[in-house]
């Protein structure tokens, strides 16, 4: 009976009644049909043996392909030869990373004094100057600088100012004799207070000058004002966004907050009571956003929403405070955002619930054990809340309390003024949107007192932040920074009880300059080095991913520089690594570890020896990461300077442009030589001034010689190749430890399928900072004498279809003593076409010599598929299949393999991943049922959007000209993100499928209902590819696919807030200025100036008040 016969049931009306006994009526007779019919259709053979002939015919005509035209046995010979003379050194781990941390702290200590000489002139120049409220002073603006107006004349402040590419300055335009000044739209640029501390300090000009001359190695020097301008060298022409607008603050970056303030536990109290309705509450949002925004990795912070009750607008973190990473901070501004106002606001009750907080913590031993705030945001409070002060707070007042009134009435001022002042803190009115930035920073400067009345210069070093300026501009990498920053006093005498913080002076340190310390030549073939902060957060790795990409742009990850040592390597299940590099300890450990490789595609197993010890004077440890095998080993070569010279100036030689072999960025005279034209220079002698890693040159010299007949033995089989041999390959290449690189062609440069491999383009494909090429990796684990095959496709501007390429690799190990180091790795590049060729011909063998093939893979009836060892299709007879998983191409086939243990599946964990944030769909279920309601919500809004636009535009009296930009930007930069921000950090898992070698060969057959499915498998030899051959004539797509995709970790509620509240171990900073006897605490605050059109707003707000009834 045929399966259509069964699929005629006559449907009653019921429809969902038919579909299911269709369904099952089918799957019954499948079921059946699978254990007690015939064979329909005549199954092929496919005898072992001929499949063992085609896969030994292939390797073999592979093999001396690829042997034969990479020279990789007379490469072998050739180290062969010179093996009497070389030396393998073991490797010591902890005396390597005792020597990178000692070389890292005494570039970091020159960092250091360059900004302690700043402090000290910054405040000679302000003991020095005298406040002049008339003081006229043109400087250099550096948004306003070499601007003219309709008459071409220089606009004010803004002079000629000369600007040239720096290549220390990632070939920035700028002024290396002078500084200029930044500051941010909502600041006037001509203030007295702003005036005269840029007359101040100009002093600093002369010690920037100073300081880049001693160390040719700083980057940006600067001085964060307390009044909010930015005196910045080398002088730049400093741009503003679309919207013409500079947001940039110094006075909430991360270097000058945490320099500025000791580490702080912080109680935001946010009132969303009715009364907070409308402009109050978007001001509230706002001011809490600026709040989190002065917090660091230091900090630990909760925000409490209370009206009639008390509620965590996390209730996770209820009863507890976390850690003010960028991830948590983030998190608590999604939620601020969704707050809605009801109620009735009793103030006592969160109080006390704030005081209960920071008293637990501090009992326990847990949070900042330094600062201790509460900050309390809302737009009245009547309650009589002595008491709760009486009870926790007073008389010793440890907690400070910071008061906020929101909006314009000041009915309630006196009492947030009474809390603020008896309680050590500071009262401000926020009354617009602009007010935030500014009355926000008043705590800050509160919080600093004690520091500053006792003159503690701390140093502060920054978590890893990438560079803005460099960000905005562009360039082609992205650079992670860290900074340095020491606050700037008032020494004034009658200014002392009142402890005036004139500002932060920082430094930049780029942390690649700094890995440069570790050398990567000293690592082996799969070392690495990496940085981590007093947190346990990671300052450098490889495995750090900062940015991701939406559609064409890159923008920085949410949470890119709160990534923890856990996530990178997190194999250490026990976090026995992460806690002995966050306690400072030296020493070392052992660990298996799966690393992966092109793109997650593939993976290696590998165990891994961790050397690790703390960088003195700083918050940082360093770790050093050597493979066990041949990464325990570094081969020490000699040969003569003068034959080293003759064969390093080859055209076909380049070395690592990342690494430094001679330090060319001190010296303006070397800033544009190559690495090579520097190492020739040190050679002959004719620059004495140059210094250079002299191990390093004599590996690269030895290297040199030994590979320079390479090149020879290249050009002769390109001069004797005719056309037909050109579709063989475009080129041969080979890589040493040294970081030499040598490539010949075979054919004309215009030729070559994948232009983009062994160029900076194609970082995967070349020696880096952080990896040797992913073909020297992957030779490198392969066995002596076999190489490793992948596919590559060559893109172009047509699109998908494009020609593709394979490359082959393998490496050239040498032993002395017993000792096996890794010494090069040779291959090349082959046309995927003539490897099709190769196969198609190798599958018409037979065993019998005589007798005509039975069997082919040219027949209709047999899928041969070549894939590699992680299951990706080389050849196939369908052109649309290569490239992709076998297992997207045929799940059962795959499914069959992995039940055999043919190939094995390994899971791999991204705790780095950016994933779709899941729909919301019961909200937009609503909407649709509900078109009034949609009406309704959609003109709230719009009324709401013009009241905000009208206040920010219409009531701003006070403000000057300027000041609305930012405000405007602060508020609608906000929805503009909501709308491009579609991505969300998360943490994934993917399957990896790696070929069992010890399986050569296998046959089986799959069992898909109707039919069974013969395959068998082999693998090709001296090679990392596998020959499948199976029945096509058996339709087996009841079978799911099998797919290489990554999954979102599925964590229950439970386990999620496990997660989330986990206190991670980390190390508090060293000192804590919380409080001072000599405090001046009646400095507490003062009601804001309104000037603004009362009328307007009272008639505004009326118009707004019974809209929203009517509405409702």
């Amino acid at each position: 009976m045929s399966s259509s016969t069964h699929s005629r049931i006559p449907c009653p009306p019921w429809s969902r009644i038919c579909a299911f006994l269709r369904k099952t009526v089918v799957l019954l007779w499948l079921l059946l049909s699978s254990f007690s019919l015939p064979l329909t259709q005549a199954q092929p053979k496919i005898p072992l043996e001929t499949v063992k002939l085609w896969a030994d015919t292939f390797g073999e005509d592979l093999y001396n392909t690829v042997t034969k035209y990479s020279g990789s046995l007379l490469l072998q010979k050739k180290y062969k030869d010179v093996e009497s003379s070389l030396k393998i050194k073991e490797v010591d781990g902890l005396e390597l990373v005792r020597k990178f941390s000692e070389d890292m702290k005494n570039m970091l200590r020159s960092k250091v004094e360059a900004i302690k000489r700043l402090v000290e002139a910054a405040e000679e120049a302000d003991l020095n100057h005298e406040f002049n409220k008339s003081l006229v002073f043109d400087y250099y603006n550096s948004v306003l600088i070499n601007e003219r107006d309709e008459n071409g004349n220089y606009v004010e402040l803004g002079a000629e100012f000369l600007l040239e590419s720096n290549a220390h300055f990632s070939n920035l335009m700028v002024n290396t004799s002078i500084s200029n000044i930044q500051l941010p739209t909502n600041v006037y640029n001509k203030d007295p207070d702003i005036l005269n501390g840029v007359y101040m300090s100009e002093a600093l000009n002369a010690v920037f000058v100073e300081n880049f001359q001693r160390d040719p190695t700083l980057t940006w020097q600067y001085f964060g004002s307390s009044t909010g301008f930015f005196r910045l060298y080398p002088g730049i022409k400093w741009t503003p966004d679309e919207n013409g607008v500079i947001t940039f603050d110094c006075r909430n970056r991360g270097w000058y907050i945490q320099a500025a303030t000791s580490p702080k536990d912080i109680v935001i109290l946010m009132d969303v009571s009715g009364s907070m309705k409308g402009l109050r509450m978007a001001i509230a949002k706002h001011t809490v956003s600026t709040i989190l925004d002065t917090l660091g990795e230091n900090d630990f912070v909760n925000v409490i929403a209370y009206n009639d009750y008390v509620h965590y607008i996390e209730p996770c973190f209820k009863g507890i405070l976390v850690q003010a990473d960028q991830d948590n901070r983030e998190h608590f501004k999604q939620l601020v955002e969704k707050l809605m106002v009801k109620g009735v606001g009793i103030v006592n009750q969160a109080l006390s619930e704030a005081f209960e907080i920071l008293k637990q913590f501090q009992e326990a031993k847990q949070g900042s054990l330094c600062n201790q705030a509460i900050m309390l945001i809302t737009d009245g409070a009547v309650e009589d809340y002595e008491p709760v002060f009486e009870k926790y707070n007073w008389p010793d007042r440890k907690v400070r309390v910071f008061t906020y009134l929101i909006g314009r009435e000041v009915s309630f001022a006196d009492r947030l003024k009474w809390i603020a002042c008896n309680n050590k803190g500071y009262y401000t009115q926020i009354s617009t949107l602009a007010d935030a930035q500014e009355n926000v920073m008043e705590y800050l400067h509160v919080l600093s007192r004690p520091m500053v009345i006792n003159h503690d210069h701390d140093i502060i070093w920054t978590e890893a932040y990438l560079d803005s300026k460099l960000f905005a501009s562009q360039a082609q990498n992205f650079l992670l920074l860290t900074t340095v920053a020491m606050p700037v006093f008032s020494k004034k005498n009658e200014t002392r009880s009142h402890g005036i913080l004139l500002g932060v002076v920082g430094s930049d340190v780029a942390l690649r300059e700094l890995m440069k310390l570790a050398p990567r030549y000293k690592l082996g073939v799969h070392g690495y080095a990496f940085m981590n902060t007093n947190n346990g957060y990671i300052l450098s790795h490889p495995d750090l991913r900062p940015l991701y990409r939406e559609g064409k742009k890159l923008k920085p990850k949410p949470n890119y520089n709160s990534v923890d040592l856990s996530e990178v390597e997190w194999e250490d299940q026990a976090e026995n690594l992460r806690t002995a590099m966050i306690n400072g300890d030296t020493g070392s450990l052992s660990m298996d570890v799966k690393v992966p490789l092109d793109k997650g595609k593939r993976v290696l197993f590998m165990t891994n020896d961790y050397f690790f010890t703390h960088i003195n004077d700083t918050p940082f440890s360093l770790g050093v990461v050597l493979s066990q095998g041949h990464g325990e080993y570094i081969l020490l070569g000699n040969t003569s300077v003068e034959e080293g010279l003759h064969d390093l100036l080859h055209p076909d030689l380049s070395l690592a442009s990342e690494w430094i072999y001679c330090v060319t960025d001190i010296d303006p005279d070397h800033r544009k030589l190559s690495q090579l034209e520097a190492m020739v220079r040190f050679l002959t002698r004719e620059d004495p001034d140059l210094e250079c890693d002299e191990e390093l040159v004599r590996e690269v010299l030895f290297d040199a010689v030994v590979t320079a007949p390479m090149e020879a033995y290249w050009t002769g089989l390109a001069l004797n190749m005719s056309e037909e041999s050109e579709s063989v390959v475009d080129m041969a290449f080979l890589g040493t430890r040294a970081g030499i690189l040598r490539r010949g062609l075979f054919v004309g440069s215009e030729k070559v399928s994948d232009k983009k491999f062994l160029t900076p383009e194609d970082k995967a494909s070349i020696f880096t900072m952080d990896r040797f090429p992913l073909w020297y990796r992957q030779a490198a684990e392969q066995p002596a004498g076999s190489f490793v095959f992948n596919l590559r496709s060559a893109e172009a501007p047509e699109g998908p279809g494009e020609p593709v390429v394979v490359t082959a690799s393998t490496a050239v190990s040498v032993t002395v003593d017993k000792k096996t180091a890794i010494a090069a790795a040779v291959g090349i590049q082959i046309k995927l076409e003539y490897l099709q060729r190769k196969f198609w011909a190798a599958t018409q063998q037979c065993s019998g010599v005589d007798e005509p093939c039975q069997t082919s893979c040219q027949d209709s009836d047999l899928d041969c598929f070549i894939i590699d060892n992680n299951g990706f299709i080389l050849i196939s007879e369908r052109p649309e299949e290569i490239g992709r998983f076998l297992g997207e191409v045929d799940g059962a086939f795959m499914t069959q393999l992995l039940s055999m243990g043919v190939f094995s599946q390994v899971t791999m964990y991204d705790y780095q991943a950016m994933c779709k944030p899941p729909d919301n769909n019961q909200n937009a279920a609503q909407s649709l049922t509900s078109p009034i309601r949609a009406f309704l919500a959609a003109t709230k809004w719009l009324l709401h959007e013009l009241l905000l636009f009208l206040l920010e535009w219409s009531v701003w009296g006070t403000w000057y000209e300027d000041s609305g930009a930012e405000a405007k930007t602060v508020f609608h930069h906000s929805h503009k993100q909501k709308k491009q921000d579609v991505l969300q950090p998360c943490d994934t898992e993917y399957p990896v499928f790696v070929h069992q070698t010890a399986v050569q060969e296998a046959n089986g057959i799959i069992e898909c209902g109707l039919c069974q499915k013969i395959f068998v498998t082999q693998r090709i030899p001296n090679s990392n590819l596998l020959l499948l051959v199976t029945d096509s004539t058996c339709d087996c797509s009841i079978f799911p696919q099998v797919l290489q995709e990554a999954t979102e970790s599925a964590h229950n509620t439970s386990v999620k807030c496990e997660r989330m509240r986990s206190q991670k171990l980390r190390q508090r900073p060293d000192t804590c200025h919380a409080f001072h006897p000599e405090e001046n605490a009646k400095e507490c605050g003062g009601t804001s100036d309104i000037s603004a059109s009362l009328p307007l707003l009272l008639l505004l707000l009326c118009s707004w008040t019974l809209l929203l009834q009517h509405l409702r």
